[in-house]
């Protein structure tokens, strides 16, 4: 059954809102919007997508939670100044900046002017109730609520830490929730009825940006040419929040295990090796990460691969929160819920079933394209 497409914005509500990452987006929104900088990155701004019905660039709003209170336009400055976006960029969309951040509401545990700490449910319903007044006034045509907050220690017990409150909180509000980081969200087990229950789409976890995009290349390679690898190791060395963030063990080894599942899943046999995570707080933005492959060819010949990523996490997860915005809004309006797991091409750790080889996973999202277009103008469909 053909309905008209709802009119007006559409709203990305970030969890994380005066982060690195969120700031990236929102100026990068406003950037391409005016056509200051072409959509390098953006698989959505690609022939890929061509007629698939997505949301323009133009037509987002943006607003969101944090704890933070570095007002967005003063926080692209400083990324300015880091070299993560470009010079003059933040004074050139001032307006689209100041904007967003007129639209950032308190988060955490303690709200407004509350001394106390609410229990979950009241969380939840007030996170909710934030992105409902926001949807209402802002964002006729829906919202999706993304989480680019820094990672967190995984979940231990009955309790909902941050990230599955704000997910519970998306589900209550109605919106599609998209799960960037490795912290929990909807994973956590209490979320499992409501999100099934929920006719929403989601997506998850863990945005694949450096690393783990190669590992995802390299590790069926080595699988397809029938060469053992007899170890794999790495090391990251990265500053700003996520360094601070990734300095705790146990937020660090909620973000390893995607990287590590990685390997497991595309050699098809778990090898030796760690990643290490340091917090270079000089590098600020800029990460750098080495991976060390021990393997061997015919006859038992030993050799080595090794290599070595250089690049800003929020210049390479900015597109990606956008893709995934798009991509997300437009499945709900086409009427599909559930794991999204065609998305998992941008993720370290893909909820649903799905390949974890980047090339397979890359076929599936252009399967997704194809469904998308075939359904275009059309709201309701079953998945």
């Amino acid at each position: 059954m053909s309905t008209s497409r709802p009119s007006g914005p559409a709203g990305v509500w970030l969890i994380g809102a005066r982060g690195s990452v969120a700031t990236t987006v929102v100026a990068g929104c406003a950037a391409l919007s005016a056509g200051l900088h072409p959509p390098t990155g953006m698989l959505t701004e690609t022939a890929l997508f061509t007629g698939c019905g997505l949301p323009g660039l133009s037509s987002l709003v943006f607003g969101g939670h944090d704890t933070l209170d570095c007002p967005l336009p003063k926080r692209a400055e400083e990324l300015a100044a880091g070299g993560v976006l470009p010079p003059g960029l933040p004074a050139a969309v001032a307006a689209e900046l100041a904007a967003a951040d007129s639209e950032i509401v308190p988060g955490g545990p303690l709200r407004h002017d509350e001394r106390d700490e609410r229990d979950e449910r009241d969380l939840i319903e007030a996170f909710a109730a934030d992105i409902r007044d926001f949807t209402a006034r802002r964002a006729p045509a829906g919202t999706v609520v993304v989480n680019v907050a820094s990672t967190e220690p995984a979940a231990d017990g009955d309790t909902l830490p941050p990230s599955s409150l704000y997910a519970a909180a998306a589900l209550r509000a109605g919106c599609p929730y998209i799960n960037f980081t490795p912290s929990t969200g909807l994973h956590h087990p209490s979320l499992a009825a409501a999100a099934a229950a929920s006719g929403l789409p989601y997506a998850g976890r863990d945005g694949k940006t450096g690393q783990t995009l190669l590992r995802s290349v390299l590790g069926p390679m080595f699988a397809q040419r029938a060469l053992a690898v007899r170890a794999w190791s790495g090391t990251n060395l990265l500053g700003g929040g996520d360094g601070a963030a990734l300095a705790d063990p146990a937020a660090a080894a909620a973000k390893n295990a995607g990287k590590e599942r990685v390997l497991a899943d595309t050699l098809g046999v778990p090898v030796e090796g760690q990643v290490h995570i340091d917090d270079v707080p000089a590098l600020g933005d800029w990460k750098t990460a080495w991976d060390h492959i021990a393997f061997d060819g015919f006859l038992g010949t030993r050799m080595i691969l090794q290599t070595i990523w250089q690049g800003c996490d929020s210049a390479l997860a900015a597109p990606l929160v956008l893709d995934l915005a798009r991509l997300t809004l437009r499945a709900r309006e086409a009427g599909l819920s559930g794991p999204l797991s065609e998305l998992g091409f941008y993720f370290k750790d893909p909820l649903g079933d799905g390949p974890s080889s980047l090339s397979e996973q890359y076929t599936a999202l252009t399967a997704l394209a194809t469904r998308l277009r075939t359904t275009e103008g059309q709201t309701g469909e079953a998945r």
